[in-house]
């Protein structure tokens, strides 16, 4: 997993896992564009399901600016995580810098309607050639 997924971060029962890959066909470098896609798995170690409330990424870009984006859900979803399993989603960053970095957090409820939040692992956002 630590292949697929090298970037790792668990709060409680819940591990939240990130691959990134650079997309040079969504990119323009000399358009000051660069864009990475990155795949997150959430994974419910517990014995309640719980459900992703909410979103709160903190996105620093190549000169050190901060970008803080919040909302519900994730890709318009709100997944509910059954005991034992997982979600996964696809989504993207673009930048007018060639490198950066994002990390964040999950709101999540579970069956108590208990909210909570789970950590985002930090990674890096980096094209071949800066």
């Amino acid at each position: 997993m630590a292949m697929l997924f090298p970037h790792v971060a668990t709060t409680g029962d819940i591990h939240v896992r990130v691959a990134v890959s650079y997309l040079p066909e969504q990119s323009a470098p000399k358009a000051g564009r660069w864009f990475w896609s990155y795949h997150v798995r959430i994974e419910n170690e517990g014995e309640r399901s719980v459900q992703l409330l909410s979103r709160h990424w903190h996105i620093l870009d190549g000169r050190g600016t901060e970008h803080e984006v919040k909302g519900e859900g994730v890709v318009g979803e709100m997944p509910l995580i059954p005991p034992g399993g997982s979600y996964d989603y696809v989504s993207g960053c673009p930048l007018a810098t060639p490198s950066g970095a994002m990390h964040g957090s999950y709101r999540l409820v579970d069956e108590d309607g208990s909210t909570f939040d789970v950590t985002i692992p930090n990674f890096q956002l980096l094209s071949p050639v800066e």
